[in-house]
């Protein structure tokens, strides 16, 4: 079956996790994703958190599927030479340098643009032009200054940053999107474009009910807030808990087990179409006529009561048993899952959401696949490459160099030393 994005060649200067999230995704799709890499060292995350002696760590390998590896010395003569024919015949290329090293390494926009002037420069950068764009930023920086760190947390505690990599892998998927929509404009322009994507604006996108709230807040209460209406409300969203953020108030609540288990809780929303349900479910068919709280307008005074009530309801029961109840009455409600549970629910594995992957170093191990799925393009996880294990593949089946070629640029030093394992 032919992949959506097969015939589109990648040349990926990513490292760390924004990046390779973006070209993984692209080669996911079918890219042929070539990931340059400095000789002996490569992407840092190689070594980064490594659980298993001497071989690739997690954090490198569940970014950086079904990719080839080049090692490459930009700073050799050769090396440079092989960089600029790859620039001649790929159609995008993706970096995540510091500010200013693609055109300390000669690659400016203007120079891109003479080698291939079809080819697409997608960046991801920690802040967009301004007075912060040559600031080094990682993924919690990202978190702070794109609005989420100051909006997540209790009123009464400090910043808080999510576990969801919102920056970082965010932003990577923000690029993607970019990139595919470039390619599709290039189809009627003939012309490559730089697309960019800053990991402060990724976050503000994906915290945008805060921006709308903000404007809320210069016209009274945020009433859906905890906050409302005993406490408080500043010049800015305040931080909301477990606040639902929408239309339709939630909270999340203790279930059965709760003082041993650490997520033996749900999520539960009163969502107002099923008021009556919720009501005769949790045994307080009065409050379907109570003036107090028959209407959603009159409930928002008497959330945190109505959550307590519900409170005392799950907590005879299990998460799965709540839900279960929930879901028969169109409730919505859904579980706390650890990530153990999550690793070993069998749905997600039948979907390709969770895959086990063969390593020949580190043996097989649990990643996340593909999370969009095409009918017609159906992903296939294959594992991280070797560093440098595809260096003769590309030279020969890529760049069509003949023997003497390509024993002049491993001589040269411009790939250093040669992988121990051949391709496969």
């Amino acid at each position: 079956m032919t992949k959506a994005l097969e015939g589109v060649r990648i040349l990926d200067f990513t490292h760390v996790q924004s990046g390779p999230t973006c070209t993984q995704l692209l080669a996911w799709f079918g890219a042929d994703v070539i990931k340059i890499e400095r000789p002996g060292v490569g992407d840092i995350t190689r070594g980064q958190l490594r659980d298993v002696p001497n071989a690739d760590s997690l954090y490198f390998t569940m970014l950086n599927h079904n990719k080839r590896s080049l090692t490459l010395d930009t700073k050799n003569k050769k090396g440079r030479e092989i960089l600029e024919e790859l620039v001649k015949i790929c159609d995008v290329m993706v970096e995540n340098f510091a500010p200013g090293v693609l055109d300390r390494m000669g690659l400016t926009w203007e120079r891109v643009q003479e080698l291939n002037p079809r080819i697409i420069l997608a960046s991801i950068k920690g802040f967009g032009p301004g007075p912060f764009e040559d600031y080094k930023v990682y993924e919690n920086i990202a978190q702070c200054a794109g609005g989420s760190a100051s909006t997540t947390g209790f009123d009464d505690g400090p910043p808080t940053v999510t576990g969801a990599q919102i920056g970082d892998s965010g932003t990577g998927l923000h690029l993607a999107l970019g990139i595919v929509t470039a390619l599709f404009q290039r189809e009627k322009t003939g012309r490559g474009q730089k697309v960019l994507a800053a990991m402060q604006d990724g976050v503000l996108n994906l915290c945008r009910v805060k921006l709308r709230d903000q404007q809320r807040l210069a016209h009274g209460p945020l009433k859906e807030y905890p906050q409302y209406p005993n406490g408080k409300f500043g010049d800015a969203v305040p931080r909301a808990g477990n606040a639902s953020g929408g239309g339709q108030p939630g909270w999340i609540l203790k279930c059965k087990g709760w003082e041993t288990d650490p997520n033996a809780y749900v999520y539960f929303i009163t969502q107002a179409p099923v008021w009556k349900d919720i009501c005769t479910v949790i045994g307080k068919p009065e409050w379907i006529t109570d003036p107090n709280y028959a209407k959603p307008e009159a409930r928002l005074p008497h959330l945190k009561d109505i959550f307590a009530t519900i409170e005392e309801w799950t907590k005879t029961k299990t998460k799965f048993e709540v839900m279960d109840i929930c879901s028969e009455h169109d409730i919505p409600c859904g579980p706390i899952l650890s990530m153990k549970e999550i690793a070993e629910d069998q749905a997600l594995r039948e979907t390709g959401t969770i895959v086990e992957v063969d390593h020949p170093e580190r043996g097989r191990y649990l990643s996340v696949g593909n999370p969009i799925k095409l009918s017609d393009s159906v992903s296939e996880v294959k594992r991280s490459p070797l560093l440098g294990e595809h260096n003769e593949d590309i030279l020969r089946n890529v760049l069509k160099f003949d023997d003497r070629t390509v024993l002049e640029a491993l001589e040269s030093g411009a790939l250093g030393a040669a992988p121990s394992i051949a391709a496969k």
